[in-house]
C-alpha cells in the first residue's frame, strides 16, 4: 500500500506541475559560462526487456515513429547499454527528427528479460489529445490523471490538448536535495530555472523554453536507480564540452566516462562525456556536429528492426521448448 501511496502522490504533483506559470519564474544568479542556446537537450534512455511491447506503445498509442536503429556486437565503451559487455541494440523514436524534436532511445541488452525499476524516474508529460484516443482505440490502459504506463513500467503523463510539434514537454526526475539538484543543473551545467516551488520542493529547468524540460521532484527516500535507470543526453559544441569537464572537475563531481570517441559503424564517430548529478542521475553531453550526421533519420532502419524482432519471436519459441 506504501508503494501505491508513493507513486500516486508522484502522480498528483506532476499534475499540479503541468501548467506552470511563467510569472513564478525564479532564476539562479550564478554567472557561468554554459548557458548558451547552442546546448540541445536531445533524449533520454529507455533500457527495455520486450522490442514487440514497448514498439507497439510508442508507434500505435504515442503515435511515434522509428527515426533509426542501430545493432551492437559487443557492449558499448561509454557504457550506453547499461553495465552489459553483451550484443545490444537501440532504436530511436519520436515525433520527428533528432535534429529538432527530443526524443528515445530503447536500449535492448539480448541476454536480459527483466529490469528492477527503481524510483528515480518518475514520468515524461506530453501534450496531446491524440495519444488518449489511441489508447482508448486501442485497449491500452489509462490510469486516473491520464496516465499511461508503457512496457516496464515507464510513466507518461499525457495533458489532453492540442499536440504540437514537438509535444514531449518534459521528464520529471526524482531527487533527495532539491536546492543541491538546482545547484548542479544550473550553476554547473547552466540550464535556466523555469519554475520553482519550495513548498512541494519541485523545480523545472531547461536550456531553452522551446525545448524539453527537466522536472526535479524531491523526495524522502532515499534514491534507488535499480536496474532500469535511464540516462539523458544533450549536445553542445566541442569547446563547450572541455568548459562542461572543467566545471564538474572544479567540483569534484562525478565524471563517469571522461571525453570518448564513439564509432557507429557506417556512420559518423562522436565524442562523449558521461557525468552524474548528485542522485547519481547518468548526463551525456555529446559533440553537436557529428551527432548531427550520427542522428540522420533513416527510415529503412525499421526493416532491420522488424527482422530483429522476428528473430526475437523465434528465440522466445525455442526458450519454452527447452
Amino acid at each position: 500500500m506504501g508503494v501505491l501511496c508513493k507513486t500516486s502522490s508522484f502522480i498528483k504533483t506532476v499534475i499540479k506541475n503541468r501548467f506552470f506559470s511563467l510569472k513564478s519564474l525564479k532564476m539562479c544568479s550564478c554567472d557561468n559560462k554554459i548557458a548558451k542556446p547552442e546546448i540541445r537537450t536531445l533524449h533520454y534512455v529507455f533500457k527495455i526487456a520486450d522490442r514487440r511491447k514497448t514498439m507497439e506503445f510508442y508507434k500505435n498509442i504515442l503515435g511515434m515513429k522509428v527515426l533509426r536503429h542501430e545493432e551492437f556486437a559487443d557492449g558499448c565503451e561509454a557504457s550506453c547499454n547499461g553495465p552489459y559487455a553483451n550484443r545490444w541494440s537501440k532504436t530511436m523514436v519520436g515525433y520527428g527528427p533528432e535534429d529538432d524534436h527530443f526524443v528515445f532511445e530503447l536500449t535492448y541488452n539480448y541476454p536480459i528479460h527483466h529490469y528492477d525499476k527503481g524510483n528515480d524516474f518518475i514520468g515524461v508529460t506530453i501534450k496531446s489529445q491524440d495519444i488518449l484516443k489511441r489508447a482508448a482505440e486501442n485497449s491500452w490502459p489509462i490510469i486516473k490523471g491520464n496516465v499511461l504506463e508503457a512496457p516496464g513500467g515507464y510513466k507518461f503523463f499525457i495533458d489532453d490538448e492540442p499536440q504540437s510539434d514537438n509535444p514531449i514537454d518534459k521528464v520529471t526526475f526524482s531527487c533527495s536535495n532539491l536546492e543541491e539538484t538546482i545547484n548542479y543543473w544550473n550553476c554547473i551545467l547552466g540550464m535556466k530555472v523555469y519554475s520553482r516551488d519550495d513548498e512541494i520542493k519541485t523545480a523545472i529547468l531547461g536550456y531553452s523554453f522551446k525545448q524539453t524540460k527537466l522536472e526535479f521532484i524531491q523526495i524522502s527516500e532515499k534514491i534507488n536507480r535499480a536496474e532500469a535507470f535511464g540516462r539523458i543526453a544533450f549536445s553542445c559544441p566541442d569547446e563547450q564540452q572541455l568548459v562542461i569537464e572543467a566545471k564538474v572537475k572544479q567540483i569534484e563531481g562525478k565524471i563517469l566516462v571522461p571525453l570518448t570517441s564513439l564509432d557507429t559503424p557506417g556512420k559518423a564517430t562522436v565524442r562523449v562525456i558521461i557525468l552524474a548529478d548528485p542522485d547519481g542521475l547518468e548526463i551525456c553531453f555529446v559533440n553537436d556536429a557529428p551527432f548531427r550526421k550520427l542522428s540522420q533519420y533513416t527510415p529503412d532502419d525499421e526493416k532491420i528492426l522488424i527482422v530483429q524482432m522476428q528473430k526475437d519471436d523465434e528465440r522466445m519459441l525455442e526458450e519454452k521448448k527447452i
